[in-house]
């Protein structure tokens, strides 16, 4: 899984239900250790992290407070009780009984719904509000009349013919009172 790095990148389907891969040895002596030591199941691990994989995959997709995303748990398990159960409340609380255990058909009308809902603005008087603060502004402006300035010296120089040999600048001749 890879970090979602563009805000057309708002979905995620999650076909299956991510379970590790039972034979490693690595992951069998883990097991064996978490049974021995800690009495916890081996499906009881694997369920929770299974749930975690889940978890960090739709964390991908949102990374902050103003993302928003569409995530799909295609995979029937994923309406289970006690599956459910084991995804941090964020993801749980939009996991109602009316969008489990949907058909096809029924996900892609609701996933429609939700990307034509999603993408117009709810408040029309909110239109022209900036995320921005009176200092970003201010910042962006500053480093607007810097690169203006820098560009002009690059166009003096440039206007001077490239004649840079050491000596006494157009500039300097034209202040000299001779």
């Amino acid at each position: 899984m890879r970090d979602a790095r563009s805000s057309h990148e708002c979905s995620l389907t999650a076909i299956s239900v991510p379970y590790q891969y039972t034979e490693s040895r690595i992951l069998k002596a883990r097991l064996e250790y978490l049974r021995d030591a800690y009495r916890i199941r081996e499906s009881e691990f694997l369920g929770f992290d299974a749930m975690r994989n889940a978890a960090q995959c739709v964390g991908r997709v949102l990374r902050g407070k103003t993302d928003w995303g569409l995530m799909v748990f295609a995979d029937k398990r994923f309406a289970r009780a006690d599956k459910r159960a084991k995804l941090p409340r964020w993801i749980n609380q939009y996991i109602t009984e009316t969008t489990s255990n949907l058909s096809t058909d029924m996900a892609v009308t609701l996933s429609k719904l939700f990307m034509r809902t999603i993408s117009q603005n709810p408040n029309e008087n909110q239109t022209g509000i900036s995320l921005w603060t009176l200092e970003d502004v201010k910042k962006a402006q500053e480093k607007q009349k810097a690169a203006a300035m820098q560009a002009e010296q690059e166009q003096d120089e440039a206007a001077d013919g490239g004649y840079e040999d050491g000596g006494i600048s157009d500039h300097a001749l034209i202040e000299m009172d001779i």
